[in-house]
């Protein structure tokens, strides 16, 4: 598990730069879900968290001062924590997916909380950038340039391998006492978050074009074809 945790957090560090650096669509949950399942040999998993997790938080856009939740993290955490415990127990049922999707959620806004922290600290980075820019050190510029990567990295990879760990151990040794009740519950909980999303979706279309519509579309089939 340690060995595990400590490769989904790397993994998940690198994803989470493409939030500030290449800005290539890789860190969207549905896409960084689905490398994590593939990494972890479970690629469906991994989609199908990663598209509840992206409909649930569409409409947050990083616009003017605004710092959205980082549902990427959100994202790896989900699949990484089914993943690891559902091997353990010999199944991914819908009933750990939700619970597990509810256990981190809470990561996207502590990891927002870093965000927020690592945004405000570049503001020397940035003035020292400038004064080397000023003097023409190209190799200064440089430097302060690579100093806010590494802080994003380094944030968004202690976030995971910390909270991955706890939470594997507890969805372990939770999940299998859980009483029937509380079970029924979750199972209506997994089918309650993508109508949930597919609403905040809708709402989007208009500023997000045809992907949230897309993702509604791809979830309602994958849950009849899983009903039925």
């Amino acid at each position: 598990m340690w060995l595990n945790s400590l490769e989904v957090a790397l993994l998940g560090g690198v994803i989470c730069l493409d939030r500030v650096f290449l800005q290539a669509m890789i860190s969207r949950p549905i896409v960084a879900g689905s490398i994590i399942g593939v990494v972890l040999s479970e690629p469906f998993t991994g989609l199908i968290i990663g598209a509840f997790i992206e409909l649930l938080w569409i409409d947050r856009l990083p616009m003017g001062l605004y710092i959205p939740p980082n549902d990427t993290v959100a994202a790896v955490l989900a699949t990484a924590g089914t993943i690891l415990v559902g091997r353990e127990l010999g199944s991914f049922s819908r009933e750990l997916i939700a619970l597990a999707i509810l256990l981190f959620l809470p990561s996207a806004i502590l990891a927002r909380q870093v965000d927020v922290w690592i945004i405000k600290t570049n503001d020397r980075l940035s003035q020292k950038a400038a004064e080397y820019a000023r003097l023409g050190d190209i190799k200064g510029l440089a430097r302060e340039h690579r100093y806010g990567l590494v802080k994003v990295f380094a944030g968004a990879f202690l976030i995971i391998f910390v909270c991955l760990v706890p939470g594997v151990v507890f969805l372990k040794w939770t999940f299998p006492i859980l009483p029937e009740r509380v079970l029924k519950a979750l199972l209506y909980t997994y089918f309650f978050i993508p109508i949930l999303g597919i609403a905040v979706a809708l709402n989007t279309i208009k500023l997000r074009g045809a992907v949230p519509l897309f993702a509604g579309i791809f979830l309602l089939a994958t849950l009849v074809m899983g009903v039925f």
